[in-house]
């Protein structure tokens, strides 16, 4: 183990990608909380408003994702994120210039929400596909955790930074920090000195149907990875209901200031910053598959902590806290040797692919999930909506504990994608 850890430390390029990760997680925190902050307090958002945002901002990963995927593994990966970087950037700083001028609207909102996924879309693919060429992959989960630790950090920093970011300098002028943030991650993505893998050769000509086709024939054919995709598909569309809804559920239906969502969804960065610390011992510990089905079903456990805070409001900031911290460890345990475990299943040459088609299956039933939230909502209150989003995201580990990932004791390497 510290000889992982030293290697990963001396590899140059490691060094840089992690840097680049903290800075840019460190500004989309802001952007995460300070765009639905504009919309409710600038704008006056209505719970609907909300839901369309948030499906929004979801949308591109079903209309672009399988693409993002071929175009990935056929282009080098390097400058597809330091492009989307810079998009990203470019697209944030159109916040603060339009609420000076006095332009900002809900449509604004919108228009950015989409096109940033967009690029988070393109930048997600080839960074999960990369990461195998920069590290040995029997190093994947210990550079997966260093990776989700720096986001963990953000997280413990960003919400905290952007509450208190949006009571001083107003929501929209605290976006400006994001966008200067993917220009620095640029800046550490361009220095890296890793060559991007080349496509394998298949004789055929290019054609989008087929490699995409191929695509989710590689997460669909694989029985752990389609696993894997439908409970995460299952919970996330229940899981964009707290997307749509949580911001507005502790500021408006609770009374807590933006600063104390902030400073909760700080406390999520903390437990997960510990989780990323012992991902690999708990795979090491009780196997892969029973790590991944334990701290799956911890997690989604806690998150009916948050409804009911509304029950009990002298005890709601403590559970909406133990509801961030522990679920949040649990989380990213889960996040990590998933993660690990897809990248060591599949070949480089695969991996945009295989990446994509598990974002589009996942991510697909997202922007429903939201819109169905924000309805929801409306009709029965965010309080009532949310428990039914918990009890949603605990069913969706029946996949989990059915299929053959829960007896998995180590990952697999080289296996046949065919089976």
């Amino acid at each position: 183990m510290r000889l992982h850890r030293a290697r990963l430390w001396n590899n140059s390029d490691f060094v840089k990608l992690w840097s680049a990760q903290v800075v840019s997680q460190l500004g989309s925190r802001i952007t995460r909380e300070g765009l639905p902050l504009a919309a409710v307090l600038v704008l006056q958002a209505t719970p609907v408003q909300m839901g369309i945002l948030t499906a929004i901002g979801a949308l591109p990963i079903l209309l672009i994702g399988l693409l993002a995927g071929v175009w990935v593994d056929r282009l080098p990966r390097k400058p597809i994120m330091i492009a989307a970087d810079l998009g990203r950037a470019a697209l944030l700083v159109t916040v603060p210039v339009a609420a000076v001028l006095g332009w900002l609207g809900i449509e604004q909102l919108y228009l950015i929400a989409a096109l940033t996924a967009a690029l988070t879309v393109f930048f997600n693919v080839a960074d999960q596909s990369f990461l195998p060429s920069v590290v040995r992959r029997q190093d994947l989960v210990d550079a997966n955790s260093k990776l989700a630790s720096s986001s963990s950090v953000a997280e413990m920093g960003g919400p905290a930074v952007a509450g208190l970011l949006v009571q001083w300098l107003t929501a929209p002028i605290a976006i400006l920090f994001d966008a200067l943030s993917f220009v620095i991650s640029a800046v550490c993505i361009g220095w890296m000195r890793t060559p991007d893998p080349k496509p394998a050769p298949t004789g055929a000509a290019p054609n989008i149907k087929r490699e995409v086709l191929e695509g989710l024939r590689i997460v669909w054919g694989q029985p752990m990875l389609r696993s894997l995709a439908l409970a995460a598909s299952i919970s996330t569309f229940f899981g964009n209901f707290f997307g749509a809804l949580y911001g507005l559920y502790v500021v408006r239906d609770l009374g807590l200031s933006p600063a104390t969502l902030g400073v909760l969804i700080s406390l999520g960065g903390v437990g997960a910053f510990g989780g990323s610390l012992v991902a690999g011992w708990a795979a090491r510990r009780f196997g892969v598959g029973p790590a991944l089905v334990g701290s799956r079903l911890i997690s989604v456990a806690l998150t009916l902590l948050t409804p009911l805070a509304a029950s009990v409001p002298a005890w709601a900031v403590a559970l909406l806290a133990v509801s961030q911290l522990m679920g949040d460890f649990a989380s990213i345990i889960y996040f990590i040797n998933e993660v690990s475990l897809r990248q060591t299943l599949v070949p480089d040459h695969l991996l945009g692919r295989a990446n994509a088609s598990m974002q589009v299956m996942v991510g697909g039933l997202g922007p429903v999930g939201a819109l169905v939230g924000g309805m929801l909502a409306t009709a029965l209150g965010a309080q009532a909506t949310l428990f039914i989003a918990a009890l949603g995201i605990l069913a969706s580990t029946i996949w989990l504990v059915a299929s053959p990932v829960r007896v998995v004791r180590e990952a697999p390497v080289s296996i046949a994608l065919a089976e």
